[in-house]
């Protein structure tokens, strides 16, 4: 059984879960202040991927950054940078698609945060990033831990966005998805269930672990 696309597919959980939790935590909590009409314009943006299927962003996306035109062009022409067909094309569909599973969580917690808390930091004279970092951010915990975990539990199972984008290469962009797509084609049902499994395993692994560390969290100190 070749392994490469489990290999593969666990790097760019790893590397789409990393951007994302970098990005999306400022991102969310931006979002969760105030009620300008232009962040719900973006916090619709940043939805999309839950409702549109992942074969028409992936479409999007490669006619996007396709090297003979528009913005892929350019990107290729003045820094030889191609997204499509590339790992670098993977992280690209994944960051975009997994975005949501990433924002929504932290967003929904930090708004469900005591206002008081707050003002009493500011009323301190701390900062309002100082406030986030060393006030907001220790309350969410759970939430961060949950929005993590489901992000690369999601990346994990991406099909059509990878495989718009990224094609089928081995060792580049063929992905565990992909892997089992091409096992069930080739009538190998032992393989495709091999890769089937392993992904099961990892992803049933991660979900259950949230859930015994919610559970731990929520127990007040007298059970």
């Amino acid at each position: 059984m070749d392994l490469s696309p489990i290999w593969l597919t666990l790097k760019l959980a790893t590397i789409t879960t990393s951007l994302l939790f970098l990005v999306g935590l400022p991102l969310a909590w931006w979002l969760s202040t105030g009620r300008a009409f232009f962040k719900t314009i973006i916090e619709g943006l940043i939805t999309m991927p839950l409702v549109l299927p992942p074969s028409v962003l992936g479409f999007y996306l490669l006619l996007a950054f396709s090297p003979q035109h528009g913005l892929g062009k350019w990107l290729h022409d003045a820094f030889d940078i191609q997204f499509v067909f590339s790992f670098k094309g993977l992280v690209l569909a994944s960051f975009i698609y997994s975005m949501p599973f990433m924002v929504g969580p932290i967003k929904s917690a930090l708004q469900q945060l005591p206002a008081s808390l707050g003002q009493a930091s500011y009323t301190l004279g701390k900062s309002r990033w100082e406030t986030f970092k060393s006030v907001l951010v220790p309350n969410i915990k759970p939430s961060l831990i949950t929005a993590a975990v489901l992000t690369f539990a999601h990346t994990l199972g991406e099909f059509g966005v990878v495989l718009m984008i990224g094609g089928n290469i081995p060792n580049v962009t063929r992905v565990a998805s992909i892997a089992v797509y091409d096992s069930v084609e080739q009538m190998d049902y032992a393989s495709a269930n091999n890769y089937s499994l392993i992904l099961f395993a990892i992803t049933f692994g991660m979900v259950m672990s949230v859930f015994v560390f919610n559970k731990y969290q929520a127990k007040s100190p007298l059970e």
